[in-house]
């Protein structure tokens, strides 16, 4: 009979494995076939003791019952160096697991990534006594849902669990391990201050890394409502985004949860990477390496901040009276709904100030099941940018259009091009010291290597009919078909102030372009000091 199929961490099927399944006296040997299929002359109902295993891979046991009309999903996990900490967001002083795959002896090192990668202190070396004892083991069937669970199989003694305590200045840190033959891998810790510090506060975009983050077989992008029946065998002749020109990627109004609980590989910085080199990689140039370019801005012009995971605002660990202004940058696609209102009313009624530094932003709803597992809400769409009769965003559909806070919204013109800006108003205070004339052009510089040009890319935002009345066009990206990023601001009122860029490439030309980095010193200090 089929019992089941084996996969690896990306559900890619996995040929050739040999299991063998115990139970009452009897073996039964069987081998996966290239698909990862499982055929063996196992009675259905009754439960078996199955090893697992391939060369490559970590050997696993698991106690199974074969059922004819549910085939089985049997996950293996690859031979290799992986890592993150739990909870990937903490305040000062509280402590975090760090939890670490690994074939080998490894080194474990805490970094401070700023201005510059400030080495902070040696956590250790880790290995156990026990052969490969440092390799981690992944839950069978779909654990995009209820996380990879590191650290539990195996762990059960107090002294096998490693904690480090988070270190008293806030800011974006970074683990370091490294393996005696030489393998190394970076994962990110988000350190919010236990109190104010300062008086702008930059928010993390650890939503937005959840949601692009598909490790374990599923993101929001691929298999995004739930696992298929049978895991890829070739992804171009498997998947509906290759073979089917009428495929939508999101066609239900039901979607699987996606847990924060696994690592985060397009989150990983190369060792020798500074802040101001290239950002190499399809996926590095939207998530955490883009964020700590403009981190890195901020300590390099002189500018304090305190920093916070996008969950700590959600939770309310962050508590926006407490601020003058709020940045957010690169790509924070993915709000809940409290988030979004509660940012509108302290900006509308409460004279915050805002700037969205970053494009494609809040443009999908995520709901919270508990603190470490969220549901989008993407909706059954045929556009990103025009989801449903009258609604501008994914956003939109279930709640109000972004633009009516931010100014602009995400449109598909432009899409996965960059450009500089081009002036509109080169009066306005915010080029103030610049040197530009209308008609100039500026952001030509740009670390962003996914999609090089200049600073209005990747994706972009424009002026929509939600925003409000008084948005002021400030620039405009030179990106193809009309698609560059409209740079705005607005005033709604009682002192609050919004200035969107609505690009996702920004971020990586602030520290390599004057113009950009003048503009976004001019409207922080302006922020920062009026009223």
């Amino acid at each position: 009979m089929l019992v089941g199929y084996v996969s690896d961490e990306r559900y890619v099927s996995v040929p050739d494995v040999l299991l063998e399944f115990e139970g009452e006296g009897v073996s039964i040997e069987a081998r996966s076939r290239a698909t990862g299929a499982v055929y063996a002359e196992v009675t259905p109902g009754k439960t078996y003791r199955v090893t697992l295993a391939s060369r490559g891979y970590g050997f696993k046991s698991v106690w199974m019952t074969p059922e004819e009309e549910n085939p089985y999903h049997f996950r293996l996990l690859t031979d290799g160096l992986l890592g993150y900490m739990w909870p990937k967001w903490v305040k000062t002083g509280e402590k975090a697991e760090f939890r670490v795959h690994a074939v080998e002896a490894y080194k474990l090192e805490l970094y401070r990534y700023g201005w510059e990668k400030e080495f902070v202190r040696t956590i250790g070396w880790y290995d156990e006594h026990g052969p490969r004892a440092t390799m981690q083991i992944t839950p069978d069937g779909d654990y995009t849902q209820t996380g990879v669970q590191w650290n539990k199989q195996g762990y059960s003694s107090p002294a096998h669990k490693q904690y480090v305590e988070a270190p008293q200045r806030p800011g974006l840190y970074y683990m370091h391990a490294s393996t005696e033959s030489g393998v190394f891998f970076s994962f990110p810790w988000i350190v919010s201050p236990t109190k104010p510090s300062a008086k702008t506060a930059v928010l993390a975009a650890n939503i937005n890394w959840n949601a692009y983050n598909n490790f374990g077989g599923r993101s929001n992008y691929i298999h995004p409502d739930r696992f298929p029946s049978t895991p890829t065998v070739n992804a171009r002749y498997d998947l509906k985004r290759y073979t089917d020109i009428t495929h939508r990627n999101y066609d239900t109004e039901d979607y699987a949860p996606l847990s924060f609980d696994r690592p985060e590989p397009l989150n990983h910085v190369p060792e020798h990477t500074q802040v101001f080199d290239p950002i190499e990689g399809r996926s590095a140039c939207h998530v955490a390496p883009a964020e700590w370019r403009f981190l890195g801005w901020m300590e390099r012009e002189g500018f304090a901040y305190d920093l916070y995971a996008e969950t700590q605002f959600h939770e309310g660990v962050l508590n926006l009276g407490d601020y003058r202004v709020l940045i957010i940058t690169t790509h924070p696609e993915y709000w809940s709904r409290h988030m979004y209102h509660t940012l509108k009313k302290w900006v509308f009624e409460r004279g915050g100030r805002l700037m969205y530094l970053g494009g494609n932003g809040l443009n999908c709803e995520v709901e919270f099941s508990d603190q470490y597992t969220m549901r989008v809400r993407n909706g059954s769409i045929d556009s990103l940018d025009r989801p449903a009769k009258d609604a501008e965003s994914r956003f939109d559909i279930y709640n109000e259009s972004e633009a009516n806070l931010l100014g602009v919204a995400f449109t598909t013109p432009g899409i996965m091009t960059s450009a500089p800006y081009r002036v509109v108003d080169a009066d306005h205070w915010v080029f103030a010291g610049a040197g530009v004339q209308n008609g100039d052009v500026f952001g030509e510089a740009s670390l962003h290597m996914r999609v090089p040009g200049g600073a209005s890319g990747h994706e972009t935002d424009k002026i929509t009919p939600a925003a409000p009345k008084n948005v002021h066009l400030l620039a405009k990206g030179l990106n193809a078909d009309d698609g560059g990023a409209d740079m705005v601001i607005h005033e709604p009122g009682n002192g609050g102030m919004v200035f969107s860029v609505g690009s996702i490439t920004y971020p990586a030309s602030i520290l390599v372009d004057r113009v950009v980095s003048r503009i976004t010193a001019n409207v922080l200090s302006r922020f920062l000091r009026d009223g």
